[in-house]
């Protein structure tokens, strides 16, 4: 459980960085792409900073049942476990 509270910690650090958005601003039940604003190159940003902070492959469609950052992190933390497992 607690390694679960580091990855959305991390998430959320990364993506006040890397999109200069109040961290404040990032909740649960947000929407991703409002908050930070994202456009289609966002996206890409946003796969490349995953990428390398949690060092696993995204595919584009994984993006499509991510609204909230609550949906993301679920994901986030989903592809974390069962590298781990694997």
């Amino acid at each position: 459980m607690k390694q679960n509270e580091e990855i959305i910690e991390k998430i959320n650090h990364f993506l006040s960085e890397e999109f200069e958005v109040d961290e404040a601003r990032i909740t649960p039940g947000g929407n991703v792409k409002e908050v930070l604003e994202l456009d289609s190159l966002d996206y890409i940003d946003l796969v490349v900073v995953i990428e390398s902070n949690f060092s696993f492959k995204v595919k584009p469609e994984d993006f499509a049942s991510i609204t909230t950052f609550s949906d993301f992190y679920n994901y986030v933390i989903s592809r974390v476990n069962s590298k781990e497992l694997a």
